[in-house]
């Protein structure tokens, strides 16, 4: 799994950051976690192809979230894609994404397919689950908790031998849980297989106040990516707004026990990050403050 941060400022784009989007590589699949204007025009400068997108999920509408919907979805029309796109979000999604896509001659040679997600609500997928987060935002705002089911545990190549497992497909079938038959006994995947792992669990928490929710949703997370609006200076003003400051996102973090953290939708009013990202490391020092298009592989968690 890959995090791209395609946009990592708030507001409105500037000339050092786009509004925000961030892309989650899985597989051949990529999910979009909110789509700022231009963010189609980050993916072109992106490794990721927006033809590989398959989920939009937006955490509000404040137009920094979510104005790239149109011209992203229409580009993918333009290029004759045929695959559906589904679109999750926050009460009002259904009214707002529907008005988006009526506004204008759209000629989409795929289906959309749109959905509303009530805090606390877990979608399951393929190979992971969605579990939706209220925020403490000034309009309706989810946080995302993204989850891989757990692994099977570490393969003990010796003692399947010891037992008279050939190495070849048997040992697939044990690795998947399945039984295998030696002889006129069998060997059970608990024989051979250690404790299972856990999955990945990455959390993006939106525009936040900081939040006892999601202080509780990032327990334990490999990798959390929250809002950092400004510096401890203007706390008072980030409260008013009901955004975080960067030091106030990385306590978060200390306390949650997350594994790295990515902070993201910061001001225009920082041409440079040094000031957030020295108040957040005195937090916390797994910080970091992306580029934007810069990706970072999260990692299988070793148990």
């Amino acid at each position: 799994m890959e995090i791209t941060f395609l946009g990592t400022g708030g507001s409105w784009p500037s000339k050092e950051r786009n509004v925000t989007s961030i892309a989650y590589k899985i597989g051949a699949e990529v999910v979009l976690f909110d789509c700022g204007e231009g963010t189609q025009r980050q993916l072109m400068f992106s490794h990721l192809s927006f033809m590989d997108i398959s989920r939009i999920f937006i955490t509000h509408y404040h137009g920094d979230h979510f104005l790239g919907i149109p011209g992203l979805l229409q580009s993918m029309a333009l290029n004759n894609r045929q695959e559906t796109v589904e679109i999750y979000g926050p009460e009002g999604t259904v009214q707002n994404i529907t008005h988006l896509l009526s506004a204008g001659f759209f000629n989409l040679t795929y289906n959309v397919l749109i959905h509303e997600v009530a805090p606390g609500e877990t979608i399951d997928f393929e190979s992971y689950s969605i579990t939706a987060v209220r925020a403490d935002h000034s309009v309706p705002t989810l946080a995302y908790i993204y989850q891989e089911p757990p692994r099977p545990g570490r393969f003990d190549k010796a003692r399947a031998l010891e037992l008279g497992v050939p190495e070849g497909p048997m040992f697939r079938q044990l690795q998947k849980g399945e039984p295998v038959t030696i002889g006129d006994g069998t060997v059970e995947p608990s024989d051979v297989l250690g404790p299972p792992r856990r999955g990945r669990k990455v959390v993006y928490s939106g525009d936040t106040r900081i939040s006892a929710e999601i202080e509780e949703a990032s327990s334990g997370a490999d990798a959390l990516v929250h809002e950092a609006t400004l510096s401890e200076e203007m706390g008072e003003r980030a409260n008013e707004y009901a955004h975080a400051t960067a030091a106030e996102a990385a306590a978060l973090a200390k306390r949650a026990g997350v594994k790295q953290l990515y902070l993201v939708h910061i001001s225009p009013r920082y041409k440079e990050r040094d000031v957030l990202l020295e108040e957040a490391c005195a937090e916390f020092g797994n910080t970091i403050i992306p580029d934007d298009l810069e990706a970072f592989k999260v990692p299988l968690p070793k148990k």
